[in-house]
């Protein structure tokens, strides 16, 4: 399978348990986030997918995630990059609250204009797009060059830096975008043309 990129929202957090905004907070993987993590890893096993290079944010959820799927494919001196461009979206004021309590505090409507549009974000924090603005160039200029040269490559992030990098590969317009959720743990895989298009996408259910 050559030109393979694998995203994968990390395994279940703390915080997403307790319904908390997450952002750059860095709690730990719940006994699910550990299990989603290592059935990601048996399940692109059985595809019989072997990761060139591996890449998360700077945050314990994406790498132990990353870990546990190396573990499980034998992968376990498999080189591996960190960076906070791939870093969850900073949610500013919200973050460590709970999303009912935020909505008691500023307005149900005013916490879904900041959680869903693309443009503004909460007081303190980044959009979408200010979280794009970090991922695409680290995306074109570091792990893309991986996969057009044939390598399969592995990116364990968060949920809207994943999405801000799946509107690039899949030019989605800002509607499409917000639109779209990610479940935790669960691996799509992408193989590329070369002129970096998507030739097959595959969601991989857990």
């Amino acid at each position: 399978m050559a030109r393979t990129l694998v995203l994968i929202r990390h395994g279940q957090s703390e915080w997403n348990l307790k319904n908390l905004f997450t952002g750059w907070r860095d709690p730990v993987l719940t006994d699910k986030g550990h299990e989603e993590a290592i059935l990601a890893g048996k399940r692109l096993k059985a595809l019989g997918l072997q990761f060139d290079i591996t890449f998360t944010s700077v945050l314990q959820r994406a790498q132990v995630t990353c870990q546990h799927i190396l573990d499980e494919m034998g992968q376990t001196m498999c080189k591996s990059m960190s960076n906070q461009a791939l870093n969850e979206r900073d949610y500013g004021v919200l973050s460590g609250l709970n999303k009912d309590d935020a909505c008691k505090k500023w307005g149900e409507e005013q916490v879904y204009v900041w959680r869903r549009s693309y443009e503004i974000p909460p007081p303190g924090g980044e959009s979408l797009r200010d979280t794009g603005a970090r991922v695409w160039p680290y995306y074109i200029h570091i792990i893309q060059p991986y996969v057009l040269r044939g390598n399969t490559v592995l990116v364990a992030a968060h949920g809207n830096s994943l999405r801000a990098l799946m509107m690039a590969l899949e030019g989605l317009n800002n509607q499409d975008i917000i639109k779209k959720e990610l479940a935790t743990g669960v691996p799509i895989i992408y193989q590329l043309n070369t002129d970096s298009s998507i030739a097959r996408k595959k969601i991989v259910e857990v």
